[in-house]
């Protein structure tokens, strides 16, 4: 005779942990982002070091709350991150696709922890004004938290839904969905060489807080096992 047995996985809500870094991350956002699409707004890379600096001069306030509140979406990132992995092998994984995963995830957090910081250092009075610091650091800031961030969000997305597919531990759509995220984040790295690329740096990043908090409600919290009496 046997006896089915449910256990549960430990731990905090893979969905919530989504849903509060997509709220901190574009908190921040909102600070530095013109949602009528006219100036003032964060310049882009390819912006004259005069409108970069004059931007950073101008809106301090604006820049420091966008790296405090990035800084903090940093931070349940990389509780997901670790929760995710512990689920899936809660689950019964034992393939490397996991720690890929984690490796993805704790590099993404941590790169947007380095971008938030030295953000926060360009929002204090006389470092904008020093257009040749001001400039090099706001190409650390993009570097980092740009190619720096949907790079590895890629590598998590993939390690995720290519273990999952295995497993069938969420459908079909879900997979290839992920599949198609993590394509765009590898392959925003060109964008290093082809700067025209750049657009694939926000088609990883927000579809992908989509993802996530999906992935977060949808993945299985339980396995069952049968016990022989």
């Amino acid at each position: 005779m046997e006896t089915i047995n449910k256990q549960s996985h430990k731990g905090p809500h893979i969905g919530m942990l989504a849903i509060i870094l997509t709220l901190l991350f574009n908190a921040g956002l909102s600070f530095v982002v013109s949602l009528s699409g006219t100036p003032p707004y964060f310049p882009g890379p390819w912006e004259s070091s005069q409108t970069i600096a004059t931007y950073f001069q101008n809106h301090p306030h604006d820049v420091l709350m966008c790296a405090f509140f990035q800084f903090g979406s940093a931070i349940p990132l990389g509780l997901l991150s670790a929760s995710v992995v512990s689920r899936l092998q809660f689950l019964g994984l034992k393939a490397s696709g996991s720690y890929i995963a984690l490796f993805g995830g704790f590099v993404t957090a941590g790169n947007l922890i380095i971008s938030s910081l030295i953000l926060w250092v360009m929002s204090y009075p006389g470092i904008a004004q020093e257009a040749t610091v001001n400039r090099a650091l706001y190409y650390l800031v993009f570097a980092i938290g740009g190619v720096g961030y949907s790079v590895p969000l890629g590598l998590l997305i993939a390690g995720i839904s290519v273990t999952a597919g295995f497993m069938k531990l969420l459908p079909r759509w879900m997979i290839v969905f992920g599949i198609v995220l993590a394509i765009f984040g590898e392959t925003s790295f060109l964008s290093l060489i082809f700067p025209k690329l750049v657009l694939l740096i926000p088609l990883t990043r927000f579809p992908g807080f989509i993802w996530l908090i999906i992935m977060g409600f949808m993945l299985p919290n339980e396995r069952v096992r049968q016990i022989a009496n």
